[in-house]
């Protein structure tokens, strides 16, 4: 391979995947009374246990990938003469980003033969994990290193990231909503639809009644986005409601169906700030909608 791809376990992608195209996640840790976990395998994570303990009150917190951790990864890529590419989770959401950038700089100045990129996805979940795959597919194109960041940085603002919760508490409770006093707690059976800003901080931008409703807000927001479905690659995640998921692709097949889906399982350390019942949708569409207000 011209260049190895690293990525963060935040990026959602299944474990074929992963080996199929040559993509290593480092793993973020995630706690439960007080015991250290990593999931780095997704094809054996149970997600209805796991959602269903949170349901029942357990609390899971996250930490984020220290700068020793990511060093200890890449490192074997770099000693084998590799030059990195670092595919990572929004800034604007975790400082992990930070200290994937702290930790390429320390290498750089042990191997500064060597080429290390980071991309800020400015997402989160198949958000990071789709810019990951499409890395992929550019270097076995046989693009550059820096042919391929480029492109990565210039895709991510399109990456348009909508999805919906049960209950905002996980999202107040962990600090992730940008604008959380602006938005009224989830009574009446109202549900927030939330989205990843300019900056990849998510913010609430609309409310809707109903969770069919909500699903159906996703599909109406995608017709509006996407473009050229038919090349793509279109992403779903959800926090243990499966049958949610298939509605919502079944939705979107009715009149921009996508070349493919990757329907996934929120991983537990994303999927523990969006909380049991989430749905999100990842796909390539107009720019515009991470500022629209």
């Amino acid at each position: 391979m011209s260049f190895a791809i690293f990525t963060d376990t935040s990026a959602n992608l299944p474990t074929p995947l992963l080996e199929q195209l040559g993509i290593t996640a480092i793993p973020f840790s995630y706690y439960i009374d007080g015991n250290e976990f990593t999931c780095t395998d997704t094809d054996n994570f149970d997600g209805a246990a796991f959602y269903g303990s949170i349901r029942r009150g357990t609390v899971v917190s996250t930490s984020l990938i220290s700068p020793g951790r990511y060093t200890e990864y890449m490192l074997p890529a770099l000693q084998a003469g590799q030059d990195i590419l670092f595919v990572g989770m929004s800034s604007g959401i975790s400082g992990s980003y930070g200290a994937a950038r702290l930790a390429a700089v320390q290498l750089r100045e042990e191997f500064p033969e060597r080429q290390i990129e980071t991309v800020d996805s400015i997402g989160a979940s198949l958000g990071e994990g789709l810019l990951a795959v499409r890395a992929a597919e550019l270097r076995e194109e046989g693009r550059s290193l820096s042919a391929v960041k480029e492109e990565l940085d210039a895709l991510r603002m399109k990456m348009c990231q909508v999805f919906t919760v049960d209950d905002l508490r996980h999202l107040r409770r962990t600090g992730r909503l940008s604008n959380a006093a602006a938005v009224v707690a989830t009574v009446l059976n109202i549900k927030p639809l939330l989205k990843g800003n300019e900056n990849g901080n998510i913010v609430s931008f609309a409310k809707v009644r109903g969770r069919r409703r909500s699903i159906e807000a996703i599909a109406e927001h995608y017709d509006r986005l996407v473009e050229n479905a038919e090349e793509q690659t279109v992403g779903i995640a959800h926090a243990d409601c499966p049958e949610d998921a298939e509605l919502l692709a079944e939705l979107l097949r009715r009149n921009n169906p996508p070349r493919d889906f990757l329907i996934v399982d929120y991983e537990p350390v994303t999927g523990s700030h969006v909380g049991p019942g989430a749905l999100a949708l990842f796909f390539l569409g107009s720019s515009d909608f991470r500022f629209e207000k």
